[in-house]
């Protein structure tokens, strides 16, 4: 059983819940996001795999997840790289933002998220459990993509997307 911690607004622990649980009843939970670069400033991006409880067959950043209870958020935000996508990375965090939203299938996604940055030049090798597709694209490439294409990407990912782009909070070299 896959255990969320529940939270509130300024990110302090109210409790643990079980993750479908704590999607059931739009509990505000923790939550990471991972960018990973290449040294072209390349984002590298996965493609939900079809049976994901929601957002399933949807491109997103290279990473997201939970952190475990009691799990220290960088930690869980590296444990989770090397889990999905089967790579390594320095990462240091960028920013934290809260949203919700609602899904067709009933479940409600309500997050306060933790975005952490890094670089690799490493070969993914995901987990098709997780991931069914993923890719490097280039940052003009995908905010035109995701311009013309919007329904094809994960809900937090135009958000982290339109943060990036509107508080320049990566040094992506310029993404070339």
């Amino acid at each position: 059983m896959e255990e969320v911690v529940v939270v509130d607004s300024t990110d302090k622990q109210i409790g643990v819940l079980e993750k479908l649980e704590a999607h059931r009843l739009g509990k505000l939970h923790r939550a990471i996001s991972v960018l990973v670069f290449n040294a072209n400033g390349e984002l590298l991006l996965q493609k939900r795999a079809a049976d994901k409880y929601h957002s399933s067959n949807l491109w997103t950043n290279t990473c997201c997840s939970h952190p475990r209870p009691l799990e220290d958020i960088a930690q869980a935000a590296k444990r989770r790289l090397r889990e999905e996508m089967g790579i390594e990375a320095d990462l240091k965090w960028n920013f934290s933002f809260e949203y919700r939203t609602d899904f067709e299938n009933g479940l409600i996604e309500n997050e306060l998220d933790h975005v952490f940055v890094g670089q690799s030049n490493q070969i993914p090798i995901p987990d098709p459990n997780e991931v069914s597709e993923w890719k490097y694209v280039n940052m003009k490439e995908l905010e035109m993509d995701m311009k013309n294409q919007p329904d094809d990407y994960t809900h937090w990912f135009h958000i982290i997307l339109d943060r990036i782009k509107r508080e320049k909070f990566i040094n992506t070299h310029d993404a070339k």
